[in-house]
């Protein structure tokens, strides 16, 4: 009996922490490799080999194996920052130098991802309290077009970023450049669809290059 190898159209990297949006989880862990895509959960394991993660419910979890310190940003088509409290978490360092920018793994890490999406090599997408990191340092949202959730406005206006209103609340999504930006996971549909659709994109223009 013939049997069918799943070829991997490429990875995608899922910045991770404890108390993660578990409606994210299980849509990104269905939605992406139904599409071709093999999913890479990323996170600071504090010099172990891995850590377990449970979610903002306590009904999923995950097993990271990925230190942040050792991949690169362009090591996959796309990276996801996932939402509720996991950023928040990743932008913590131990010992913070006065007058020195966020020195955390995987702010470090952001700082090299926007570096490769603003070049046109990579495309990042935030839902929800997932711009929390980018809050880390000022430097990565500043004058940035956005959406998030209503409970971070004035984190990510004070760091500099444009939030983006549909009447009296933020947008569902919005796109800027190569940042994907969605407010919520009840959209979370929507945003795979369009990060999917940017990958493609992506791919398709270094093929034609």
């Amino acid at each position: 009996m013939a049997t069918t190898t799943f070829k991997s159209k490429g990875k995608i990297g899922v910045l991770i922490e404890e108390h993660f949006d578990e409606i994210e989880f299980r849509a990104f862990n269905k939605f992406f490799p139904a599409n071709g895509y093999e999913l890479e959960y990323i996170s600071h394991l504090w010099n172990q080999e891995e850590l377990t993660f449970k979610g903002i419910d306590l009904t999923e979890e995950v097993t990271v194996r990925v230190e942040v310190n050792n991949v690169e940003p362009t090591d996959y088509e796309g990276i996801i920052l996932i939402g509720a409290y996991a950023m928040d978490r990743l932008r913590y360092e131990e010992h913070h130098q006065e007058g020195q920018p966020n020195q955390a793994p995987a702010v470090k890490f952001l700082r090299k991802a926007v570096k490769a999406m603003d070049s046109g090599r990579l495309r990042i997408g935030t839902i929800c309290h997932s711009l929390w990191l980018f809050c880390a340092d000022p430097e990565l949202l500043n004058n940035r077009e956005v959406t998030c959730a209503h409970n971070i406005i004035c984190d990510v206006q004070n760091a500099g970023g444009i939030v983006i209103f549909d009447g009296n609340r933020t947008k569902n999504l919005h796109i800027h450049g190569n940042l994907i930006t969605a407010k919520h996971p009840n959209v979370v549909a929507e945003f795979m669809d369009i990060f999917l659709k940017a990958i493609n994109e992506q791919q398709l223009q270094i093929v034609t290059k």
